[in-house]
């Protein structure tokens, strides 16, 4: 892991594309921003880490039978 120290209006480019930038730090809160591709997902860790679960349980609770009659039917 990287660790670096910023300060308010000093950012770090990711891949010469993305810059994540402080725009504010009060009361142990810092606000980010990110200039990004729009076609580019950016989640806060806590929703990725949902979704991941989501689709695991999904996967979880489809039947074969089910995931079968959908494949014929689309062919």
């Amino acid at each position: 892991m990287l660790i670096l120290t910023r300060k308010i209006g000093e950012g770090v480019v990711l891949n010469e594309n993305i810059t994540i930038r402080v725009i504010e730090i009060s009361k142990g809160v810092v606000k980010l921003g990110f200039d990004a591709p729009k076609d580019m997902l950016i989640l806060r860790e806590e929703l990725e880490k949902a979704i991941k679960e989501a689709n695991i349980e999904a996967s979880k609770n489809t039947s074969h039978d089910a995931l079968a009659s959908l494949s014929f039917k689309l062919k």
